[in-house]
Protein backbone atom coordinates (compact mmCIF):
# COMPACT_ATOMS: atom_id res chain seq x y z
CA UNK A 1 0.00 0.00 0.00
CA UNK A 2 2.95 2.11 0.20
CA UNK A 3 2.30 4.11 -3.05
CA UNK A 4 -1.58 4.58 -2.25
CA UNK A 5 -3.22 7.15 -1.43
CA UNK A 6 -7.19 7.67 0.60
CA UNK A 7 -8.95 11.28 0.73
CA UNK A 8 -9.18 12.15 4.41
CA UNK A 9 -11.64 14.26 5.74
CA UNK A 10 -10.14 17.18 8.14
CA UNK A 11 -11.43 17.08 11.30
CA UNK A 12 -12.54 20.20 13.33
CA UNK A 13 -12.60 19.57 17.34
CA UNK A 14 -14.97 21.25 19.12
CA UNK A 15 -14.85 21.89 22.84
CA UNK A 16 -17.45 23.52 24.96
CA UNK A 17 -18.01 24.64 28.45
CA UNK A 18 -19.57 21.92 30.33
CA UNK A 19 -22.85 23.22 31.08
CA UNK A 20 -26.18 23.00 29.05
CA UNK A 21 -25.92 26.68 27.51
CA UNK A 22 -22.74 26.05 26.20
CA UNK A 23 -23.16 22.76 24.75
CA UNK A 24 -26.45 23.67 22.84
CA UNK A 25 -25.15 26.34 20.39
CA UNK A 26 -21.90 24.75 20.01
CA UNK A 27 -22.95 21.56 18.99
CA UNK A 28 -25.70 23.22 16.42
CA UNK A 29 -22.89 25.16 14.74
CA UNK A 30 -20.87 21.75 14.55
CA UNK A 31 -23.58 21.09 12.34
CA UNK A 32 -22.80 23.40 9.87
CA UNK A 33 -19.28 22.10 9.30
CA UNK A 34 -19.82 18.61 7.08
CA UNK A 35 -21.08 21.11 4.09
CA UNK A 36 -17.67 22.79 4.14
CA UNK A 37 -15.78 19.35 4.17
CA UNK A 38 -14.83 18.50 7.66
CA UNK A 39 -15.90 15.93 10.17
CA UNK A 40 -16.79 18.03 13.59
CA UNK A 41 -15.95 16.21 16.39
CA UNK A 42 -17.41 17.28 20.00
CA UNK A 43 -15.00 16.18 22.92
CA UNK A 44 -16.85 16.63 25.90
CA UNK A 45 -17.07 15.16 29.94
CA UNK A 46 -18.98 11.57 30.15
CA UNK A 47 -21.85 12.58 31.82
CA UNK A 48 -22.30 15.50 29.44
CA UNK A 49 -21.71 12.68 26.31
CA UNK A 50 -24.36 10.75 27.36
CA UNK A 51 -26.76 13.11 27.62
CA UNK A 52 -26.25 14.59 24.00
CA UNK A 53 -25.36 11.35 21.45
CA UNK A 54 -29.29 10.74 21.64
CA UNK A 55 -29.95 14.03 20.48
CA UNK A 56 -27.52 13.81 17.31
CA UNK A 57 -29.20 12.06 14.17
CA UNK A 58 -26.49 9.95 12.48
CA UNK A 59 -27.18 12.41 9.21
CA UNK A 60 -25.77 15.13 10.78
CA UNK A 61 -21.86 13.41 10.68
CA UNK A 62 -20.95 15.01 13.59
CA UNK A 63 -18.84 12.73 16.08
CA UNK A 64 -18.72 12.22 19.77
CA UNK A 65 -16.11 11.74 22.14
CA UNK A 66 -15.97 11.68 25.86
CA UNK A 67 -12.87 12.32 27.95
CA UNK A 68 -12.65 11.83 31.96
CA UNK A 69 -12.91 14.76 33.74
CA UNK A 70 -11.80 13.31 36.91
CA UNK A 71 -15.24 14.11 38.58
CA UNK A 72 -17.86 10.85 40.04
CA UNK A 73 -21.06 10.57 38.14
CA UNK A 74 -23.04 11.26 40.83
CA UNK A 75 -20.94 14.16 42.00
CA UNK A 76 -22.64 17.80 42.19
CA UNK A 77 -20.97 19.70 39.95
CA UNK A 78 -20.73 23.28 40.36
CA UNK A 79 -19.18 26.17 38.83
CA UNK A 80 -15.99 24.88 40.96
CA UNK A 81 -16.18 21.80 40.41
CA UNK A 82 -15.72 22.40 36.49
CA UNK A 83 -13.18 24.46 37.06
CA UNK A 84 -11.36 22.20 38.81
CA UNK A 85 -12.01 19.14 36.42
CA UNK A 86 -10.69 21.24 33.36
CA UNK A 87 -7.54 22.78 34.87
CA UNK A 88 -6.46 19.81 36.36
CA UNK A 89 -7.48 16.71 34.45
CA UNK A 90 -8.83 17.18 31.10
CA UNK A 91 -6.11 19.01 29.98
CA UNK A 92 -3.98 15.69 29.31
CA UNK A 93 -6.54 13.64 28.04
CA UNK A 94 -7.42 16.00 25.30
CA UNK A 95 -3.96 16.33 24.26
CA UNK A 96 -3.64 12.35 24.10
CA UNK A 97 -6.48 13.11 21.57
CA UNK A 98 -4.83 14.90 19.59
CA UNK A 99 -1.65 12.92 19.12
CA UNK A 100 -3.99 9.72 18.63
CA UNK A 101 -5.55 11.55 15.50
CA UNK A 102 -2.22 12.06 14.23
CA UNK A 103 -0.33 9.04 15.00
CA UNK A 104 -3.84 7.48 12.90
CA UNK A 105 -3.00 10.01 9.78
CA UNK A 106 -5.96 12.22 10.77
CA UNK A 107 -5.93 15.56 10.31
CA UNK A 108 -7.09 17.98 13.09
CA UNK A 109 -7.73 20.91 10.94
CA UNK A 110 -8.72 23.41 13.89
CA UNK A 111 -10.04 23.35 17.59
CA UNK A 112 -12.92 25.74 18.51
CA UNK A 113 -12.97 26.15 21.90
CA UNK A 114 -15.49 27.83 24.25
CA UNK A 115 -13.04 30.86 25.71
CA UNK A 116 -14.95 29.55 29.25
CA UNK A 117 -12.95 26.36 28.45
CA UNK A 118 -9.98 28.10 27.53
CA UNK A 119 -7.77 25.36 29.06
CA UNK A 120 -8.09 23.59 25.88
CA UNK A 121 -6.89 26.50 23.99
CA UNK A 122 -3.37 25.87 25.61
CA UNK A 123 -3.59 22.41 24.59
CA UNK A 124 -4.15 23.13 20.70
CA UNK A 125 -1.26 25.67 21.05
CA UNK A 126 0.99 22.87 22.30
CA UNK A 127 -0.15 20.36 19.74
CA UNK A 128 0.10 22.93 16.98
CA UNK A 129 -3.35 23.16 16.07
CA UNK A 130 -4.69 26.63 15.21
CA UNK A 131 -7.64 27.28 18.02
CA UNK A 132 -10.69 29.63 17.10
CA UNK A 133 -12.47 30.89 20.14
CA UNK A 134 -16.18 30.57 20.81
CA UNK A 135 -18.54 33.05 22.78
CA UNK A 136 -22.39 31.51 23.16
CA UNK A 137 -23.76 34.70 23.97
CA UNK A 138 -24.03 38.13 22.64
CA UNK A 139 -21.08 40.46 21.14
CA UNK A 140 -22.00 43.26 23.32
CA UNK A 141 -21.34 41.56 26.68
CA UNK A 142 -18.01 39.46 25.25
CA UNK A 143 -16.78 43.07 24.68
CA UNK A 144 -17.70 44.53 28.06
CA UNK A 145 -15.85 41.30 29.51
CA UNK A 146 -12.98 41.44 27.54
CA UNK A 147 -12.70 45.02 28.27
CA UNK A 148 -12.61 44.05 32.46
CA UNK A 149 -8.69 44.37 32.66
CA UNK A 150 -8.02 47.92 31.40
CA UNK A 151 -11.54 49.00 33.60
CA UNK A 152 -9.35 47.68 36.54
CA UNK A 153 -6.62 48.81 35.44
CA UNK A 154 -7.34 52.44 35.18
CA UNK A 155 -9.97 52.34 37.96
CA UNK A 156 -12.76 52.42 36.69
CA UNK A 157 -13.77 49.38 38.42
CA UNK A 158 -12.11 47.17 41.28
CA UNK A 159 -11.74 43.65 41.30
CA UNK A 160 -14.72 43.18 43.88
CA UNK A 161 -17.02 45.62 41.88
CA UNK A 162 -18.07 43.55 39.16
CA UNK A 163 -21.89 42.53 39.25
CA UNK A 164 -21.71 39.36 37.52
CA UNK A 165 -19.83 37.79 40.23
CA UNK A 166 -22.09 35.94 42.91
CA UNK A 167 -21.27 34.17 46.16
CA UNK A 168 -19.11 34.65 49.33
CA UNK A 169 -16.15 37.31 48.71
CA UNK A 170 -13.85 34.55 48.61
CA UNK A 171 -15.48 32.45 45.96
CA UNK A 172 -16.01 36.51 43.62
CA UNK A 173 -12.37 36.16 44.26
CA UNK A 174 -11.85 32.80 42.58
CA UNK A 175 -14.86 34.01 39.30
CA UNK A 176 -12.25 37.16 39.19
CA UNK A 177 -9.30 35.08 38.47
CA UNK A 178 -10.70 32.45 36.48
CA UNK A 179 -11.96 35.20 34.26
CA UNK A 180 -8.17 37.20 34.12
CA UNK A 181 -6.78 33.41 33.38
CA UNK A 182 -9.41 33.17 30.75
CA UNK A 183 -8.73 36.74 29.08
CA UNK A 184 -5.42 36.35 29.23
CA UNK A 185 -5.58 32.70 27.17
CA UNK A 186 -8.02 34.55 24.95
CA UNK A 187 -5.99 36.88 24.03
CA UNK A 188 -3.80 34.58 21.64
CA UNK A 189 -6.61 33.73 19.51
CA UNK A 190 -6.73 34.79 15.83
CA UNK A 191 -10.43 34.13 15.26
CA UNK A 192 -13.98 34.37 17.60
CA UNK A 193 -17.20 33.15 16.52
CA UNK A 194 -19.74 34.27 18.18
CA UNK A 195 -23.69 32.98 18.44
CA UNK A 196 -25.54 36.57 17.78
CA UNK A 197 -26.28 38.38 14.68
CA UNK A 198 -24.61 41.02 12.82
CA UNK A 199 -27.25 43.81 13.59
CA UNK A 200 -27.47 43.12 17.22
CA UNK A 201 -26.18 46.35 18.17
CA UNK A 202 -27.54 48.89 15.25
CA UNK A 203 -30.55 50.88 14.33
CA UNK A 204 -33.07 47.95 13.19
CA UNK A 205 -34.79 50.85 11.23
CA UNK A 206 -31.52 50.56 8.84
CA UNK A 207 -30.36 47.43 8.18
CA UNK A 208 -26.80 47.01 7.28
CA UNK A 209 -24.93 43.64 6.14
CA UNK A 210 -21.90 43.18 8.47
CA UNK A 211 -19.80 39.65 7.74
CA UNK A 212 -16.98 40.38 10.26
CA UNK A 213 -15.37 42.91 12.59
CA UNK A 214 -12.04 43.84 12.31
CA UNK A 215 -9.86 42.90 15.13
CA UNK A 216 -7.43 45.51 16.82
CA UNK A 217 -3.32 44.43 17.88
CA UNK A 218 -4.64 42.19 20.37
CA UNK A 219 -8.12 41.12 19.68
CA UNK A 220 -9.35 38.21 17.25
CA UNK A 221 -11.14 38.48 14.44
CA UNK A 222 -14.59 37.95 14.96
CA UNK A 223 -17.17 36.24 13.03
CA UNK A 224 -21.04 36.06 14.12
CA UNK A 225 -23.02 33.24 13.23
CA UNK A 226 -26.19 32.78 15.42
CA UNK A 227 -28.35 31.91 12.73
CA UNK A 228 -26.45 28.62 11.71
CA UNK A 229 -28.32 27.31 15.12
CA UNK A 230 -31.30 26.33 13.80
CA UNK A 231 -29.41 23.23 11.73
CA UNK A 232 -32.56 20.77 11.88
CA UNK A 233 -29.94 17.51 12.26
CA UNK A 234 -29.65 18.35 15.45
CA UNK A 235 -32.20 18.77 17.96
CA UNK A 236 -32.21 20.78 21.48
CA UNK A 237 -30.37 18.53 23.90
CA UNK A 238 -31.92 18.33 26.92
CA UNK A 239 -29.83 17.43 30.15
CA UNK A 240 -32.78 16.68 32.01
CA UNK A 241 -36.06 14.85 31.20
CA UNK A 242 -38.50 17.52 29.33
CA UNK A 243 -42.44 16.98 30.85
CA UNK A 244 -44.49 16.91 27.92
CA UNK A 245 -47.36 17.27 29.81
CA UNK A 246 -47.36 20.55 29.85
CA UNK A 247 -48.39 20.44 26.27
CA UNK A 248 -51.49 18.97 26.92
CA UNK A 249 -52.73 21.22 29.59
CA UNK A 250 -51.92 23.97 26.93
CA UNK A 251 -53.82 22.70 24.67
CA UNK A 252 -56.74 23.11 27.45
CA UNK A 253 -56.02 26.58 27.99
CA UNK A 254 -56.96 29.89 26.04
CA UNK A 255 -54.91 31.62 23.54
CA UNK A 256 -52.58 34.05 25.06
CA UNK A 257 -53.34 33.77 28.30
CA UNK A 258 -50.25 31.70 30.05
CA UNK A 259 -47.47 33.18 31.02
CA UNK A 260 -43.77 30.53 31.12
CA UNK A 261 -41.67 30.92 33.50
CA UNK A 262 -38.15 30.07 33.63
CA UNK A 263 -35.26 31.07 35.44
CA UNK A 264 -32.71 28.86 33.42
CA UNK A 265 -30.78 25.59 33.99
CA UNK A 266 -26.85 26.98 35.60
CA UNK A 267 -27.19 29.40 38.20
CA UNK A 268 -29.46 29.03 41.17
CA UNK A 269 -32.50 31.27 39.99
CA UNK A 270 -34.05 33.15 42.91
CA UNK A 271 -33.39 32.42 46.25
CA UNK A 272 -36.40 30.69 48.01
CA UNK A 273 -37.87 33.61 49.65
CA UNK A 274 -38.35 35.03 46.34
CA UNK A 275 -39.63 31.90 44.57
CA UNK A 276 -42.48 32.05 47.35
CA UNK A 277 -43.11 35.39 46.95
CA UNK A 278 -44.05 34.78 43.07
CA UNK A 279 -46.05 31.68 43.96
CA UNK A 280 -48.26 33.63 46.12
CA UNK A 281 -48.85 36.75 43.68
CA UNK A 282 -49.44 34.17 40.49
CA UNK A 283 -52.28 32.74 42.89
CA UNK A 284 -53.27 35.90 44.09
CA UNK A 285 -53.54 37.45 40.21
CA UNK A 286 -55.27 34.32 38.90
CA UNK A 287 -52.68 34.21 36.35
CA UNK A 288 -52.35 31.07 34.11
CA UNK A 289 -49.10 29.91 34.38
CA UNK A 290 -46.30 27.12 33.70
CA UNK A 291 -43.73 27.40 35.83
CA UNK A 292 -40.38 25.53 35.49
CA UNK A 293 -38.78 25.05 38.43
CA UNK A 294 -35.73 22.43 39.98
CA UNK A 295 -37.04 19.89 42.60
CA UNK A 296 -35.08 21.18 44.52
CA UNK A 297 -36.64 24.58 44.74
CA UNK A 298 -39.77 23.61 44.66
CA UNK A 299 -39.52 23.39 48.56
CA UNK A 300 -39.61 26.53 48.85
CA UNK A 301 -43.13 26.82 46.89
CA UNK A 302 -46.31 27.04 49.71
CA UNK A 303 -47.49 24.09 51.09
CA UNK A 304 -50.01 22.90 48.92
CA UNK A 305 -49.04 24.88 46.40
CA UNK A 306 -48.77 22.37 43.56
CA UNK A 307 -51.89 20.71 44.21
CA UNK A 308 -54.10 23.41 44.97
CA UNK A 309 -53.16 25.33 41.78
CA UNK A 310 -53.24 22.80 39.25
CA UNK A 311 -56.21 24.30 37.04
CA UNK A 312 -54.94 27.76 37.45
CA UNK A 313 -50.89 26.82 36.93
CA UNK A 314 -48.67 24.09 36.02
CA UNK A 315 -45.16 23.64 37.59
CA UNK A 316 -42.43 21.43 35.72
CA UNK A 317 -39.21 20.63 36.77
CA UNK A 318 -38.44 20.75 32.97
CA UNK A 319 -39.66 21.63 29.87
CA UNK A 320 -39.72 21.27 26.12
CA UNK A 321 -39.03 24.89 26.03
CA UNK A 322 -39.23 25.43 22.42
CA UNK A 323 -42.46 23.73 22.07
CA UNK A 324 -43.63 25.90 25.01
CA UNK A 325 -42.60 28.86 23.36
CA UNK A 326 -44.14 28.05 20.22
CA UNK A 327 -47.44 27.51 21.56
CA UNK A 328 -50.59 29.62 21.12
CA UNK A 329 -51.95 29.96 24.50
CA UNK A 330 -48.62 31.48 25.52
CA UNK A 331 -48.91 35.21 25.70
CA UNK A 332 -45.38 35.94 27.39
CA UNK A 333 -42.37 34.52 29.15
CA UNK A 334 -41.06 35.58 32.31
CA UNK A 335 -37.37 34.83 32.34
CA UNK A 336 -33.76 34.97 33.61
CA UNK A 337 -32.41 36.72 30.45
CA UNK A 338 -30.02 34.15 29.38
CA UNK A 339 -28.85 34.35 25.73
CA UNK A 340 -30.12 31.02 24.51
CA UNK A 341 -33.40 31.59 26.51
CA UNK A 342 -33.75 35.23 24.85
CA UNK A 343 -33.11 33.57 21.12
CA UNK A 344 -35.72 31.17 21.72
CA UNK A 345 -38.18 34.15 22.18
CA UNK A 346 -37.39 35.84 19.82
CA UNK A 347 -37.40 32.94 17.57
CA UNK A 348 -41.02 32.07 18.57
CA UNK A 349 -42.04 35.59 18.99
CA UNK A 350 -42.69 36.01 22.78
CA UNK A 351 -42.43 39.64 24.40
CA UNK A 352 -40.47 38.90 27.65
CA UNK A 353 -40.53 40.21 31.28
CA UNK A 354 -37.46 40.47 32.74
CA UNK A 355 -35.63 39.09 36.16
CA UNK A 356 -32.40 39.20 35.13
CA UNK A 357 -29.99 37.13 38.35
CA UNK A 358 -26.32 37.20 37.04
CA UNK A 359 -23.65 36.86 34.18
CA UNK A 360 -24.45 38.62 30.74
CA UNK A 361 -28.45 38.47 31.39
CA UNK A 362 -28.42 42.34 32.90
CA UNK A 363 -26.49 43.04 29.64
CA UNK A 364 -28.99 40.83 27.24
CA UNK A 365 -31.88 42.48 29.43
CA UNK A 366 -30.70 46.13 28.88
CA UNK A 367 -31.09 45.06 24.86
CA UNK A 368 -34.54 43.44 25.69
CA UNK A 369 -35.97 46.47 26.75
CA UNK A 370 -34.20 49.86 25.40
CA UNK A 371 -32.45 48.90 22.57
CA UNK A 372 -34.62 46.52 20.96
CA UNK A 373 -37.98 47.41 23.10
CA UNK A 374 -39.52 43.36 22.96
CA UNK A 375 -39.95 43.52 26.48
CA UNK A 376 -40.00 44.90 30.19
CA UNK A 377 -38.00 44.60 33.44
CA UNK A 378 -39.26 44.49 36.81
CA UNK A 379 -37.32 44.09 39.96
CA UNK A 380 -39.64 42.04 41.94
CA UNK A 381 -42.20 39.96 42.61
CA UNK A 382 -45.01 41.56 44.15
CA UNK A 383 -48.63 41.41 42.93
CA UNK A 384 -48.31 45.16 41.34
CA UNK A 385 -45.30 44.63 39.80
CA UNK A 386 -46.38 41.85 38.32
CA UNK A 387 -49.07 43.19 37.43
CA UNK A 388 -47.49 46.09 35.84
CA UNK A 389 -45.20 44.51 33.85
CA UNK A 390 -47.67 42.13 32.15
CA UNK A 391 -50.16 45.07 31.44
CA UNK A 392 -46.95 46.65 29.55
CA UNK A 393 -46.32 43.78 27.86
CA UNK A 394 -49.82 42.90 26.73
CA UNK A 395 -50.81 47.14 26.08
CA UNK A 396 -47.54 47.84 24.16
CA UNK A 397 -48.49 46.76 20.62
CA UNK A 398 -45.19 48.04 18.45
CA UNK A 399 -43.81 44.76 20.86
CA UNK A 400 -45.04 42.23 17.96
CA UNK A 401 -44.16 44.65 15.56
CA UNK A 402 -40.36 45.32 16.47
CA UNK A 403 -40.43 41.38 17.44
CA UNK A 404 -41.42 40.43 13.65
CA UNK A 405 -38.11 42.78 12.61
CA UNK A 406 -36.16 41.23 15.11
CA UNK A 407 -36.86 37.73 14.04
CA UNK A 408 -36.56 38.38 10.56
CA UNK A 409 -33.35 40.07 10.98
CA UNK A 410 -31.86 37.01 13.40
CA UNK A 411 -33.18 34.27 11.94
CA UNK A 412 -34.50 34.63 8.33
CA UNK A 413 -33.05 33.85 5.11
CA UNK A 414 -30.48 36.69 4.28
CA UNK A 415 -29.37 36.32 7.96
CA UNK A 416 -28.72 32.74 6.99
CA UNK A 417 -27.20 33.24 4.26
CA UNK A 418 -25.01 36.56 5.94
CA UNK A 419 -24.25 34.10 8.48
CA UNK A 420 -22.96 31.33 6.04
CA UNK A 421 -20.94 33.39 4.53
CA UNK A 422 -19.83 34.39 7.82
CA UNK A 423 -18.37 30.74 8.42
CA UNK A 424 -17.01 30.17 5.16
CA UNK A 425 -14.76 33.59 4.94
CA UNK A 426 -13.50 32.04 8.72
CA UNK A 427 -13.18 28.43 6.64
CA UNK A 428 -11.13 30.60 4.16
CA UNK A 429 -9.19 32.31 6.91
CA UNK A 430 -7.90 29.95 8.75
CA UNK A 431 -6.29 27.91 5.84
CA UNK A 432 -5.03 31.06 4.43
CA UNK A 433 -3.45 32.03 7.46
CA UNK A 434 -2.09 28.01 7.92
CA UNK A 435 -1.24 27.39 4.77
CA UNK A 436 -4.01 25.07 4.06
CA UNK A 437 -4.13 21.31 5.44
CA UNK A 438 -2.89 17.92 3.89
CA UNK A 439 -5.43 15.91 2.89
CA UNK A 440 -4.44 13.42 1.10
CA UNK A 441 -2.10 11.11 3.45
CA UNK A 442 -0.04 8.44 2.18
CA UNK A 443 -1.37 5.07 3.30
Amino acid sequence: MGNMKRIQTPKIILVPYPAQGHVTPLLKLASAFPDHGFEPVMVTPEFIHRRIISNIDPKSNISCISIPDGVEMDMPRDFFANEKAMEINMPSHLEGLVRKFNEDGEVVACMIVDILASWAIEVGHRCGVPVAGFWPAMLATYQLIAAIPDMVRIGLISETDLPWLIGTPASRKARFEFWTRTLNRSRKLSWLLVNSFPEECVDHDKPQNGALLENSMDQPLIFQVGALSKHPLVKNPSFWEEDMSCLQWLDQQKPSSVLYISFGSWVSPIGEGKVKKLALTLEAMGQPFIWVLGPTWQGGLPFGYIERGSKQGKVVSWAPQLKVLQHKAVMCYLTHCGWNSTMEAIQCQKCLICYPVAGDQFVNCAYITEKWKIGVKINGFGEKEMEQGLRRVMEDHTMNDKLTRLHEITMGEEASVVMMSNLTTFVNDFKKQTNGYPNELSM
